[in-house]
Order: structure tokens, then C-alpha cells, then sequence
């Protein structure tokens, strides 16, 4: 019994570290998040791009948006998440300090939701892609899989989604409406945007000046 175990361990060992020297080079073949979306909404729309062909002002939309400390962390940024706890502490809406090398090993390797579990494995997921990926790597995979609308994932889909046009091709206002849907794209709607995203995609234009790409 205990063999078995231990061949189990080693098989499970063995599958990440292959599946996560595959995804240095790789796009996702598909993803647990990209499985529920297509079971809820009944489609899958992705178009995986190579980090060039996205173009420079979707990037800096959505680093504005999520994680403008991103070239200059080692994978957590420890002053947003000290934020996230005072602000979780005082009662205020529930913020995350996720930064998008961790939103990367989730959305890559695991599964969406809140629980401890998850939480360690993101962490040790983390360490290792910032270790073995580098940066350009982890936001192309990012860009590439994150959940952007309703069974819509990646910004390329999204901009086709929202604009009819490639990634490559969106102007700094059409990138930052794309970015004003995270973290929630199944409850906002760019093309419908409340008062709340007006405000919030003037506030990425703005943030977007201060991002620069490395």
C-alpha cells in the first residue's frame, strides 16, 4: 500500500514539473476555469497570441488595473496585501492582494474559489513560475487565460468579443474598458457600462501613464 502511494506521489510530482516546463513555452491546452465557463455558458472563446502580437496598450491597461508593481515584485506584493488585510479588517468591501503572478498560477494550474488549500498551492505555484517562467512568460500565460466575459478568455477573444478588432489593434480607451471588467467579467459589461466602470476606466487611462513595459 505504502509503494502505491509513494509511485502516486512521484507520478503527481513528476506530471507538474513537466506540465510546468511545458507551459514555459506553452500556452495552456485548456484550463479547470476554461472547462466551467464552457460547461455554465455553453462556449469557449480564446485565442491564445504570442506576447508581441498583443500589443502594448492592452498590457498596460490591465497592469494598471491589477498589478502595477508587477515588473518589480518577486511574485507577491506584500504592501497589497498588508492593504487588503486592514481594509478586510475594518469591515470594507472584501479586496484581494493578489497580484497577477498568482492570479497566473491559479488560473493556469488550479481552480477558482476561496479556501486555504488553494490559497498554499498558488503560493508554492507562484515561487516556481517566477523561478523557472520570468515575467514576460507569466503575462503572456496571464493575458492568454485569464476570464474575460462569459465564457470569453484571453484578450485577444475579448477584444474581438468587445470590438471587432485584435488585441494589437485596440486604442488606449478600448483597452482600458476591456481592463475595467477585471476582477469580475461575468457581472460587468464594457459595451454597458455602469457609472461605476466610467469612473473606473477613467482611472486606468490615468494609471496607464505610469506603466512602463520591461
Amino acid at each position: 500500500m505504502w509503494k502505491k502511494i509513494k509511485r502516486l506521489i512521484y507520478i503527481i510530482i513528476l506530471a507538474n514539473i513537466l506540465f510546468i516546463a511545458w507551459g514555459k513555452f506553452f500556452n495552456p491546452i485548456v484550463t479547470i476555469t476554461q472547462v466551467g465557463g464552457l460547461i455554465e455558458y455553453g462556449k469557449l472563446k480564446r485565442d491564445y497570441v504570442s506576447y508581441d502580437e498583443m500589443g502594448n496598450n492592452v498590457k498596460k491597461a490591465v497592469l494598471a488595473a491589477e498589478d502595477q508593481r508587477f515588473f518589480d515584485h518577486n511574485g507577491f506584493d506584500y504592501k497589497a496585501i498588508e492593504k487588503a488585510l486592514e481594509s478586510n479588517q475594518k469591515g470594507k468591501k472584501l479586496r484581494g492582494g493578489s497580484t497577477i503572478s498568482q492570479q497566473t498560477a491559479k488560473n493556469v494550474f488550479l481552480w477558482q474559489g476561496r479556501s486555504w488549500v488553494r490559497k498554499g498551492f498558488e503560493t508554492v505555484y507562484t515561487f516556481i513560475i517566477e523561478l523557472v517562467w520570468g515575467k514576460d512568460v507569466i503575462l503572456e500565460r496571464y493575458l492568454n487565460s485569464i476570464e474575460m466575459g462569459r465564457g470569453v478568455f484571453g484578450v485577444e477573444a475579448a477584444s474581438k468579443y468587445y470590438f471587432k478588432k485584435s488585441a494589437q489593434n485596440l486604442t488606449k480607451s478600448e483597452a482600458a474598458w476591456i481592463a475595467t471588467i477585471l476582477p469580475n467579467p461575468k457581472k460587468y459589461d464594457p459595451k454597458n457600462p455602469s457609472a461605476y466602470l466610467n469612473k473606473k476606466h477613467n482611472w486606468i487611462m490615468r494609471q496607464m501613464n505610469n506603466i512602463t513595459l520591461k
